[in-house]
């Protein structure tokens, strides 16, 4: 199970977001009822701190390259670069540097799915199986013999808030009991490590369709399963909007943020600008093959599958930029994709203790800090997930912080989720 121990340090400097960008300084404070108090900045002598510790995992080789960006009520207070976009050609990071962002792509396909919901053409407790056919029964596997796989009816329909929740029982299915089934549908061992589509030649519902015709590793609404579930919710909005995911996305949310290097897919002109991946491994790294464990086919491949699970690609002043809307209740400078009460209801643990028994939450679509100290030193109510790349972000309304580090590291092999957060928290003043 995917876990992310999120919570970001970024870097400072003075550096002033480029111009034709849309301003990042917030105009009104409206959280969508978090009740965010003042924030005093960056200490400057601890700034140093942030510096020396983020520099210190390009320094032991354990990360080629770091971006990170901290905004404290809308303003950059550290903004800064470290190491290699890529090593082997002597590329070095810089902060409009392009990553994939992997599973970061959650959050903006949850928020189309609450667009949706706010304009009543869907509601959570709408059923998978209206929009894709195959979902309209599923299975369970239940256990693995000699003869093949045991399964059973799910007992209830999987609806739009189990797949917002991860509590569809649906995994990536790299499950031992599935996982020969979905590699023989192109899926779980097949797809990468599980969650990758940007190879395949057909689009994201012609995939999610022969999902569904595959059984799933818990029934609906009894256990926290980290999968395709948005993947799913990615293809509804296809079916629900009319449009690819690519189109709505672009039209809904990041053409009206100004979020000019978001996409699934990088353009030709900006493909010197797209980080190359690398491989963790005891603590060091080594250049990713090419493929779908590695580099991947953001530059060169179909371009036909727009993976609302784990398909896009982002820099950390993009990514901060949606970040912002979100802690402001879904609206920034005058731009709204989304109401107060929605982001509140994103961001409010949905599932009790399936997610975790220590103090963490999952909303819709975010993971929930409801107890200081169940998140390194991460407030009670910041939120936030990441990316299977290494990339993570946070956002803390009682600090009033957008968080977000960008690496391509796959699998991490580093702590630099966890010493992350504290780096951050330790120069607020």
């Amino acid at each position: 199970m995917f876990r992310i121990r999120i919570g970001i340090a970024l870097v400072c400097s003075a550096l002033a977001l480029a111009p034709a960008t849309p301003s990042l300084q917030s105009q009104t404070d409206k959280p969508g009822g978090l009740s965010p108090q003042a924030g005093g900045g960056l200490a400057p002598d601890r700034v140093a701190v942030i510096d020396a510790g983020l520099q210190r995992y390009v320094d032991d080789n354990r990360v080629a390259g770091i971006v990170a960006l901290v905004l404290q009520d809308g303003k950059p207070v550290y903004e800064k670069a470290f190491g290699w976009a890529d090593k082997e050609a002597g590329r070095r990071m810089t902060t409009d540097t392009i990553f994939r962002i992997a599973s970061q792509t959650k959050a903006l396909t949850s928020v189309a799915i609450m667009q949706l919901i706010e304009e009543g053409r869907l509601s959570l407790g709408r059923r998978a199986g209206d929009f894709i056919p195959t979902f309209a029964r599923t299975m369970v596997a239940t256990a693995k013999t000699t003869r093949g796989v045991v399964t059973e009816p799910a007992r209830r329909p999987i609806t739009i808030r189990d797949l917002l929740t991860h509590t569809a029982g649906i995994s990536y299915g790299t499950d031992s009991v599935v996982s020969e089934l979905y590699a023989a549908k192109g899926l779980g061992p097949a797809a990468g490590f599980g969650w990758y589509t940007a190879d395949k030649d057909e689009p994201v519902c012609t995939t999610m369709e022969r999902l569904g015709t595959l059984p799933f590793v818990a029934h609906p609404g009894e256990r926290w399963v980290y999968g395709y579930n948005t993947d799913i919710l990615g293809c509804i909005v296809e079916k629900v909007s009319g449009l690819p995911l690519d189109e709505y996305l672009r039209t809904r949310i990041t053409a009206p943020l100004g979020m000019k290097d978001t996409q699934f897919f990088v353009a030709a002109a900006d493909r010197a600008r797209l980080a190359a991946v690398y491989a963790g491994k005891d603590n060091t790294f080594v250049r990713a093959p090419d493929g779908a464990r590695g580099q991947g086919h953001y530059a060169e491949g179909p371009r036909r599958s727009f993976a609302g699970g784990a398909g896009l690609l982002s820099t950390a002043h993009d990514y901060a930029r949606f970040l912002e809307a979100i802690r402001l209740g879904g609206t920034v400078d005058g731009v709204r994709i989304l109401s107060p009460r929605s982001v509140r209801l994103m961001a409010t643990n949905q599932v009790g203790t399936l997610h975790s028994a220590t103090g963490l939450g999952f909303g819709l679509g975010f993971e929930t800090t409801d107890r200081f100290g169940a998140n390194g030193m991460q407030s009670e109510g910041s939120f936030g997930w990441g990316g299977a790349y290494g990339s993570v972000y946070r956002i803390d309304p009682s600090e009033k912080l957008v968080m977000v580090l960008m690496i391509q590291l796959i699998p991490n092999s580093s702590d630099i989720r966890d010493a992350f957060p504290n780096l951050v928290y330790q120069a607020l003043q």
